[in-house]
C-alpha cells in the first residue's frame, strides 16, 4: 500500500492548495505505486520561499557550530535508517541495491559540512599602512533556491543541502517528481534533528510552476540546478536575469580513449562501469569508447562479451543492471539506437527490451554497443542518457584527443594507458572538468570541486568541497582602523 505525501514548509507538513497529487510509480514493476506527492502551485512555491526568506536573518545568526551540530545529527539520523532510505531510492528510481550506494554518499555529505561549519571565514591581510586590521568574511546569501534531478535522487539534494545550510543559508528546494522520496527522507532527518522553522522547505511538483517560480523570485538569492542542458540554460536565464547567483550543472558526453599500452581487461571494466552503470542515467556516463586501432578488434570482443553478460533485473534484487526510470527515458533511449543503425552504425549486441516475464511491467533495456561509429554522427555528438556505448576507432593519441575533445560538452572524461607521457597530455589538453586516468568516468570524491565545461556547466561556481562554501557565500572585506 502506498503513502501520501506533503509538502516541508515553514516546519509542517502540508497539503498543496491545488488538491492534486503526483503518483510515483515502481520503475521495475509499473503497477505498484510507491507513495503519492503534492502537484504543488505557484502560489505554495511563494510559500514556501517566503518562510525561507523570514527565517533568513535567524538562521544566518546562528553560530556556525550550532548550525554543524543540526547537521551532525541529521546524518546519525539519515545512518539509523540507511536501509529504508536505501528500499526508497530503488524503489522510486530503479538503482540496484548496490547502486543505491549514493545513500552513504548523503550521509557522508552532512557529517562533512556540519565540520566545515565550524570553521567557516574569511583570512586575516596584513596592511599597507599603520594601525590597520584587514579581514575577510564569508557571509550568507540569504534563500537557496535548489532544483534538482531523479537519477541521484538522494545525494544531490544532499551535496547542495549541507554546504546551503552550513554557510547560513536557508533553503527551498524542489526535487525531481519522477523520484522525490529521498529528498523528502532528507528533510524529515533534519526536522527530526531540530532545523528551525523555515530554514528548510519542500514543495514537489512540475518544473513549469515550481521550479520557475524558484528561479524567478525576487526572494531566492541564489538558485543551484542539476539536470538536462536544455533546461538548466532556461534556468540560468531567468535567474540571472535579477543578478541572483546561479549555478548549473548540465549534460555530458563523456569519453574514455584505450590506448595500445592499456591493460585491455582493466579498460573494458572500465568502460563498462562508466557506460552501464546506473542504468546509464548519469551525467558522468561514460557513452563513447576511443579506442586506438591497434587494440579496437580485442576491445570490442571483450566489451561486448561484459555487456551480454550483465543481468538485468528489479533493482530490489540486486542485480548488475536495473530499468530506466521511465517510459519517457525507455522512449528516449530506444529512439537513439533507432538513429545509430539509421546513420549506418553496426548494432554488436543489445539494440531492444528484454524478454520474459520479469520485464514486462518495468522500463528495462538491454545494454547496447555500437561499433563503426562517425565521431560526427549523433549518436556519438548527443547525450542518450541511457546504456548504450558508441565504440570508435582511431589512428593515434592526437586523433583520439581530437574526438574526445569534439563534442559540446565537456563534463567528465578518461583515459586508460600504461604511458606516463599520454597520461599527462590527456590531463592537460582534455576539455573537461573531471579528468581521469586509469578510471571510470562516473563517480567523484565530495571534498573536491565537481562541475563541467562548455555546454555541461554555467562555468560559474563549482559544487562540493570547499568550492560549495565559496558559492552559497559573499565575501565582505574589512578595514578596522584604530
Amino acid at each position: 500500500m502506498s503513502a501520501d505525501y506533503r509538502n516541508y514548509i515553514d516546519g509542517e507538513w502540508v497539503e498543496s492548495e491545488s488538491d492534486e497529487t503526483i503518483e510515483v510509480r515502481n520503475p521495475a514493476d509499473t503497477t505498484e505505486v510507491v507513495g503519492t506527492y503534492q502537484r504543488s502551485t505557484e502560489a505554495d512555491t511563494e510559500r514556501a520561499i517566503e518562510a525561507a526568506n523570514d527565517a533568513a536573518e535567524g538562521w544566518a545568526k546562528t553560530p556556525g557550530p550550532e548550525r554543524g551540530r543540526i547537521l551532525r545529527e541529521t546524518a546519525g539520523i539519515l545512518e539509523s535508517r540507511k536501509e529504508e532510505l536505501v528500499e526508497t531510492l530503488v524503489r522510486e528510481e530503479g538503482k540496484t541495491r548496490s547502486e543505491a550506494g549514493e545513500v552513504g554518499r548523503s550521509i557522508d555529505l552532512f557529517y562533512y559540512y556540519a565540520e566545515k561549519a565550524r570553521d567557516i571565514g574569511g583570512p586575516n591581510k596584513q596592511s599597507s599602512g599603520e594601525k590597520t586590521e584587514l579581514s575577510v568574511r564569508k557571509e550568507p546569501l540569504g534563500v537557496a533556491g535548489l532544483i534538482t534531478p531523479w537519477n541521484y535522487p538522494s545525494a544531490i539534494p544532499a551535496w547542495k543541502i549541507a554546504p546551503a545550510l552550513a554557510t547560513g543559508n536557508t533553503v527551498a528546494l524542489k526535487p525531481a517528481s519522477a523520484a522525490p522520496g529521498p529528498a523528502r527522507q532528507l528533510v524529515e532527518a533534519l526536522d527530526e534533528a531540530g532545523v528551525p522553522d523555515g530554514v528548510v522547505n519542500l514543495v514537489t511538483g512540475p518544473g513549469s510552476e515550481v521550479g520557475n517560480t524558484i528561479s524567478s523570485h525576487p526572494a531566492v538569492d541564489v538558485v543551484s540546478f542539476t539536470g538536462s542542458s536544455a533546461v538548466g540554460e532556461r534556468v540560468y536565464e531567468t535567474a540571472s536575469g535579477d543578478q541572483k547567483r546561479v549555478q548549473c550543472e548540465m549534460g555530458g558526453k563523456n569519453p574514455t580513449i584505450v590506448m595500445p599500452s592499456a591493460d585491455l581487461d582493466q579498460a573494458t571494466e572500465i568502460v563498462a562501469g562508466g557506460a552501464f552503470g546506473v542504468t546509464g542515467q548519469a551525467c558522468t556516463a561514460c557513452s563513447r569508447a576511443i579506442v586506438h586501432e591497434d587494440v579496437s578488434e580485442q576491445f570490442l570482443d571483450q566489451i561486448v562479451a561484459h555487456a551480454e553478460s550483465i543481468e538485468i533485473g528489479p533493482g530490489l534484487e540486486d542485480p548488475d543492471m536495473g530499468p530506466h526510470i521511465s517510459e519517457s527515458e525507455l522512449d528516449g533511449t530506444l529512439e537513439y539506437i533507432d538513429i545509430a543503425n539509421g546513420e549506418g552504425a553496426t548494432l554488436e549486441t543489445g539494440g531492444g527490451r528484454p524478454e520474459g516475464s520479469t520485464y514486462e511491467n518495468g522500463y528495462f533495456v538491454e545494454p547496447t554497443v555500437f561499433s563503426d561509429v562517425d565521431p560526427e554522427d549523433r549518436i556519438a555528438q548527443e547525450e542518450v542518457f541511457g546504456p548504450v556505448l558508441s565504440v570508435i576507432e582511431v589512428g593515434g593519441f592526437e586523433e583520439a584527443l581530437e574526438v574526445a575533445n569534439g563534442v559540446e560538452y565537456g563534463l567528465s572524461s578518461s583515459i586508460v594507458t600504461q604511458d606516463l607521457d599520454e597520461a599527462h597530455r590527456f590531463v592537460d589538453e582534455t576539455e573537461s572538468g573531471v579528468a581521469k586516468v586509469n578510471d571510470k568516468t562516473t563517480g567523484v570524491e565530495l571534498h573536491v570541486p565537481f562541475g563541467g565545461y562548455k555546454r555541461s556547466s554555467t562555468n560559474t561556481y563549482r559544487e562540493q568541497g570547499d568550492a560549495g562554501i565559496d558559492f552559497y557565500t559573499a565575501e565582505k572585506t574589512v578595514y578596522l582602523n584604530y
